[in-house]
């Protein structure tokens, strides 16, 4: 069971998205996990095949216990030596079959028959409980679709092959609802937000900064660019502040990486960006490599990433490794945001609301767009001459948007 959060200590196992005898390669999607969060979808971090899964759909697991058993694949060998090795897969393949086989005797009686009752409710038993959620909401009987999980469950996949039947009143009035914990997801989302906040402000002695950015010159060049585009192709200010702040992180290493006992800076820049989600709580996955990305594919990883949190499908590797966080509260008619980090990172930026001000600029006092950025550190980690820093590389940065 992955670590997606350092509030997270167990997740409950949906469904396996894969089957033993199957090959996965690196960043496939195995299976998917509810935490008190979000519904997660799990990566495989090597290539391999699955030579068992050692945990059942609907079951809780602790923070670290192993799920399933994949063996490496051997390394390319002369054609001799690959002959046992396609040997040893295939026997698994062949292994895995009867397995599946005996899955089904229950419902194979019911062929024969023209109208058998027990076959319907063994099959619409087992499904796991994501899949069950889906097929309440899209009106899909499952007793009419074919599972191919474990021992013939329907899982979520299968509902999206399968053609919409319609379910019956009854047994949908009778079909088992998700696990309590599901039902109080908000309850819950608030209890591990406020624990992790909790042991935020107990353990991080934090330090807070803030500063006002003028943003005419971004402005003035994200109307122009935005001119030449389509509805669909525009960018909002937002990929510019995302953008400057991943670049100042990059320049500015020190607030960018984790705290566990001493400060581990991170190779990449992976920015984490609060994401509010339409029932309520909070949820800060990553866009990898931020400060690598031009501002188009900033700006659709930023939408697209927005649109997944929402939706409950985000993968573990966006819920496990961001780097620094980032969050907006503008669109809300903020003018600064001060937050918490979020550990084992050291360092949160917050931006507000785009709003007209006074401003000196060339001995002359007028009005201008600006932006007011926080920020919020670790102390063990740096001090206010290094978050001095990071805030003024995100104002320099901001002024010559063409280079972002």
């Amino acid at each position: 069971m992955p670590s997606l959060g350092a509030d997270m200590e167990a997740g409950t196992l949906l469904e396996w998205r894969v089957q033993p005898g199957d090959t996965v390669h690196r960043g496939d999607i195995v299976a998917v996990v509810d935490t008190e969060k979000s519904t997660i979808e799990v990566e495989v971090f090597e290539d391999g095949v699955v030579e068992a899964l050692l945990v059942e759909p609907g079951t809780e697991a602790p923070v670290g216990a192993p799920l399933a058993r994949i063996a490496a694949v051997a390394p390319a060998a002369p054609a001799a030596a690959a002959r046992p090795t396609r040997a040893v897969a295939a026997g698994r393949k062949r292994a895995a079959r009867p397995r599946k086989a005996k899955a089904k005797p229950a419902a194979r009686p019911g062929t024969a028959e023209p109208a058998p009752t027990v076959a319907p409710v063994a099959a619409h038993l087992r499904a796991s409980p994501l899949a069950r959620r889906r097929a309440a909401e899209r009106g899909i009987d499952l007793a009419a679709v074919a599972g191919s999980g474990p021992g013939g469950a329907v899982v979520a996949a299968d509902l999206d092959r399968a053609t919409v039947v319609p379910a019956p009143a009854a047994p949908e009035a009778a079909v088992p609802g998700p696990p309590g914990r599901r039902e109080d997801r908000q309850a819950a989302m608030r209890r591990a937000i406020g624990a992790l906040m909790a042991r935020s402000a107990r353990e991080i002695p934090h330090y807070h900064l803030a500063t006002t950015i003028d943003m005419a010159t971004a402005l003035a060049w994200l109307a122009e660019t935005n001119e030449q585009r389509s509805v669909s192709e525009r960018l909002l200010p937002g990929a510019l502040l995302l953008k400057a702040t991943a670049l100042a992180a990059r320049e500015v290493p020190a607030l960018n990486g984790f705290w566990d006992g001493s400060y581990r800076p991170s190779p990449a820049v992976h920015l984490g960006v609060a994401v509010s989600l339409r029932g309520g709580g909070l949820i800060a996955p990553a866009i990898h490599d931020a400060d690598r990305l031009t501002l188009d594919e900033l700006m659709a990883a930023l939408r697209d990433l927005v649109g997944r949190a929402r939706a409950g499908r985000l993968r573990s590797s966006e819920m496990s490794d961001p780097t620094l966080t980032v969050t907006n509260l503008g669109d809300q008619g903020v003018d600064e945001v001060h937050g918490v980090i979020y550990p084992p990172q050291v360092a949160l930026v917050g931006f507000g609301r785009v709003a007209e001000r006074p401003w000196a600029c060339g001995g002359m006092l007028g009005v201008r767009p600006t932006v007011r950025a926080t920020l919020a550190a670790d102390h063990r980690a740096t001090d206010g001459m290094i978050g001095a820093r990071l805030l003024n590389a995100i104002d320099r940065l901001l002024q010559h948007p063409e280079d972002l």
